[in-house]
């Protein structure tokens, strides 16, 4: 069955750095584009990034560009992302899901905790 799997997450001061892994099994990895999502305390789910299948291509959502780094190792079944300049603001729970985008996503992890707090 199709598993997902997202470690990395912690606690980081504003301006510190993360990275986020995310393990995949059960399916071919190569063949679909992977994005991350997140949710704040007390709100919905947010698109945060998305990247194809080849890693030819990669988009972010306007509040992370330039400071989130989405990519991939098909090789290894592994979706990553680098997070750098955190704010408090970039605090939740980070999901990867597979699919480009957050609407057309099938499967989710359990997701990782990610806090930003001095």
């Amino acid at each position: 069955q199709v598993q997902l799997v997202e470690s990395g997450g912690g606690l980081a001061q504003p301006g510190g750095s993360l990275r986020l892994s995310c393990a995949a099994s059960g399916f071919t990895f190569s063949n679909y584009g992977m994005n991350w999502a997140r949710q704040a305390p007390g709100k919905g789910l947010e698109w945060v990034s998305g990247i194809y299948s080849d890693s030819s291509d990669s988009y972010y959502a306007t509040s992370v560009k330039g400071r989130f780094t989405i990519s991939r190792d098909n090789a290894k079944n592994t979706l990553y992302l680098q997070m750098s300049s955190l704010k408090p603001e970039d605090t939740g729970l980070y999901y990867c899901a597979r699919g480009f985008q957050l609407a057309t996503s099938d499967y989710r992890g359990q997701g990782t905790q990610v806090t930003v707090s001095s």
